[in-house]
């Protein structure tokens, strides 16, 4: 998935962002809330981190435009102002979550997760398919209840494809979650991992289609192997 990180101080960024990383987000930093209003108006992500004091309007007011936008993305603050006024006040404003620093990062990652689900319709930690099952919170991923081995990327497209099931996820958005701003990876690259996926998944009869004009969805297969709508 991939988030926006809105906050000035670059020590407490570069630990947030790095604790995000870790966890396997693709996090994309900003320092002031004008930067933040103009990536937000051109480019798409799945969750927005926002601290409220912050140089060129505050937190606050970003939320407000973000929703002003039409932007459905998960708003979670994350500040030091622990007043109940601030607290409400996101709230109303649209916020979806409210987090006093300090933060524990396990904290932080599960109320993430929680975010993420609602924003996908999804009431489970883990997600499943046939016999796929991957397991947000603790980043296991089983296959016919056998440890299947991904990488990082493949699992961002694992996780996106299984989120969207049973409609196909655009190319372009993997594209964009796989990368961020600090990193590059052409196109073409999104094939890879696919294939990669279709030659651990398609022996437990699940199959990653590629829908002309649209991305890729999982499909389940018949015994022929042939795929069928899932």
């Amino acid at each position: 998935m991939r988030l926006l990180l809105v906050e000035d101080d670059v020590m407490v960024a570069s630990g947030i962002k790095l604790g995000l990383t870790d966890a396997g987000y693709t996090v994309d930093w900003v320092g002031s809330a004008e930067r933040a209003e103009q990536v937000l108006e051109r480019e798409a992500f799945d969750a927005a981190i926002l601290d409220i004091g912050l140089p060129g309007g505050d937190g606050l007011a970003l939320t407000r435009h973000i929703r002003a936008l039409g932007l459905a993305l998960p708003v979670l603050i994350l500040t030091a102002r622990d007043a109940l006024h601030d607290r409400v006040q996101g709230l109303d404003l649209g916020a979806d979550d409210y987090m006093v620093k300090p933060y524990e990062l396990p904290e932080l990652l599960a109320r993430l997760r929680a975010l993420l689900r609602r924003s996908q319709a999804a009431t489970s930690a883990v997600l499943s398919f046939g016999a796929l099952e991957m397991d947000t919170a603790h980043r296991r991923v089983t296959l016919a209840g056998q440890p299947m081995e991904v990488g990082p990327r493949e699992w961002t497209v694992l996780e996106y494809m299984l989120m969207q099931t049973p409609k196909p996820v655009a190319k372009d958005k993997l594209l964009a979650a796989l990368t961020g701003w600090d990193k590059e990876i052409t196109p073409n690259a999104i094939e890879v991992y696919v294939s990669r996926l279709r030659a651990k998944l398609e022996p437990a009869g699940i199959a990653v289609r590629a829908i002309r004009g649209f991305g890729y969805r999982l499909e389940g297969t018949d015994a022929a192997g042939r795929a069928d709508a899932a």
